[in-house]
């Protein structure tokens, strides 16, 4: 029961939260599902004479290369069912009159039948397009027992384009117009479009090359060096263990990064603990005296296997120059059976997890939440437009200010620190299955779109304040709960236009999902619209 109710909140897939005396079915079916919103379930309107509220309140975009939705209705009375239907579109010289391939006043089938609604659009001009479309259907006449249904879509419009309808839907998130007009190009969950003009920016913004490094004088400096690390097959458990990723950084070239970050450990002073797990320490302190740094080690009890782990994984975003990523400014060798790893602590630094976690995080907004999203997003972007890969997106793997602003980290400690959020299958391999998506679950491959999975994840935790996610899924059955198109809930308040963006991140195919230029910008227009009535 706990698996069918987590699927339903999803998009209402069968929470049903009022009943009339209706006898009769009315629902997408599954293609047609698949086709719309990119999951594998029947999405119900009214089953079984039970109205799903929920789901008529959802707004379903329909993208610009689908030309028509498709109803699936039955009668359960014993007899046909009169119905009337009507259309309205919010703009008629851009998306007129939809057509009805069937009449508009008539009667339900008995039998299973499927109905169509035809929406082309003018091609005039490039918009965002309301469709209302309402359906009564009478119960009993005697008694003038009449329930109406109403249906939202938002079809996307684009100038002068030519729609082939032999188009994947996966191209509502991939495919981009050409620039020859000024025409909406981004689409995620049929509310948010963007200019081109702005697409071309941010992808700007998102590709830019970093600066060059400021000569080291009494305070660290950050290396420009910032690439995908060469990777190889692991060949020896002590210098290179066995990880999540199951391929380790080359020898030669993690032993140069780390010497050109290497910092003097008599200047690093210790001040307080943060965090303590079996063998991880994570402490505040100063480096020079002048500098807030944090400061990730292992205990005397940690192998030779955890140290090579921590500096691994602690050198994963070395280089990095983003404003919202917290990546490696130092680290100390001295002691080889406890280096350390500093990183830049301004502005009281703390773990994003554990600040969520906090009874101040209930202050936070729905603004809060979207800006701090869209700031990560551009951290995830950052990354992808260099050629790598994250692989552990999560809160747990991000830090916050006094002034929220938040940046993305690598995940050395992780494990050891939040041991409650890996789970190990067999393998000898502590994973995060539950920010997992299906393809890094069941094949280990690791991929922007992988990436792109677990940053839905990351938006629910903080919708969540940091809940655990699948909480009542054993992490045994998770791959066969996601291959059963079952999901997060939505949460609490949130709202369905950013609850819409975490569910095309979990789309099956990878294809399908949203890159993390996308994810910036629609998170970005979000912010906007919400702030635009404040």
């Amino acid at each position: 029961m706990s698996h069918l109710f987590n699927a339903a909140i999803i998009f209402g897939l069968y929470l049903f939260v009022s009943t009339t005396q209706a006898t009769y079915n009315l629902y997408l079916n599954e293609y047609e599902t698949m086709r719309l919103l990119g999951l594998s379930a029947e999405m119900y309107y009214v089953r079984d004479g039970h109205i799903n509220k929920y789901a008529l309140q959802f707004t379903v975009p329909v993208a610009a290369n689908i030309n028509d939705i498709v109803f699936t209705w039955q009668s359960l009375a014993g007899r046909t069912l009169p119905y009337r239907i009507n259309i309205v579109t919010a703009d008629p010289a851009v998306l007129p009159r939809p057509q009805l391939n069937i009449s508009r006043i008539g009667e339900m089938p008995q039998e299973i039948e499927t109905f169509s609604i035809e929406m082309k659009c003018s091609g005039i001009r490039s918009s965002e397009v309301e469709v209302t479309i309402s359906i009564e259907i009478t119960l009993n006449r005697a008694t003038n027992n009449v329930t109406e249904l109403v249906f939202t879509r938002k079809k996307i419009c684009l100038q002068n384009e030519i729609v082939d309808e032999s188009m994947d839907n996966a191209t509502m998130f991939t495919t981009i117009p050409k620039p020859s007009n000024d025409i909406m190009t981004l689409i995620v969950g049929g509310f948010l479009a963007i200019i081109v003009v702005v697409l071309f920016i941010s992808i700007a913004y998102c590709a830019r090359k970093p600066a060059k490094r400021k000569p080291h004088v009494t305070q660290l400096a950050r290396t420009s060096s910032f690439q995908r690390l060469q990777t190889a097959q692991a060949q020896s458990p002590s210098i290179c263990p066995t990880t999540p990723r199951g391929k380790c950084t080359e020898p030669e070239e993690l032993q140069r990064r780390i010497a050109e970050i290497t910092v003097q450990r008599c200047r690093v002073r210790l001040s307080s603990l943060l965090q303590e797990g079996t063998f991880g320490r994570v402490y505040r302190g100063t480096y020079n005296e002048t500098e807030d740094v944090i400061v990730k080690t292992v205990g005397q009890q940690a192998n030779e296997i955890q140290v090579s782990l921590l500096l691994q994984e602690g050198m994963h975003l070395y280089g990095a120059l983003h404003e919202n990523i917290l990546a490696i400014l130092g680290v100390s060798i001295e002691d080889h059976t406890a280096p350390f790893l500093l990183y830049p602590a301004d502005n009281n630094t703390v773990n994003l997890k554990i600040f969520l976690q906090q009874p101040v995080a209930r202050t936070l907004t729905t603004i809060q939440i979207v800006r701090m999203s869209s700031e990560l997003a551009g951290a995830l972007c950052h990354l992808h437009a260099h050629g790598v890969v994250h692989k552990d997106i999560a809160t747990r793997n991000c830090v916050i200010d006094d002034d929220l602003s938040v940046k993305l980290t690598d995940n050395s400690l992780s494990r050891d620190l939040f041991p409650q959020d890996y789970h190990c299958l067999g393998d000898r391999e502590n994973r995060p299955i539950k920010w997992l998506s299906l393809e890094a679950l069941s094949k280990k491959q690791f991929s922007e779109a992988s990436d792109a999975w677990a940053f839905g994840v990351l938006i629910w935790e903080m919708c969540t304040l940091a809940k655990q996610p699948y909480i009542d899924i054993d992490a045994f059955e998770m791959e066969n709960y996601l291959r059963d198109g079952y999901r997060l809930a939505q949460p609490l308040h949130c709202p369905d236009e950013l609850f819409t963006i975490m569910a095309y991140c979990w789309a099956v195919s990878t294809f399908e999902r949203p890159t993390s230029q996308q994810l910036q910008l629609c998170l970005l227009d979000f912010y906007n619209q919400l702030t635009h009535f404040v």
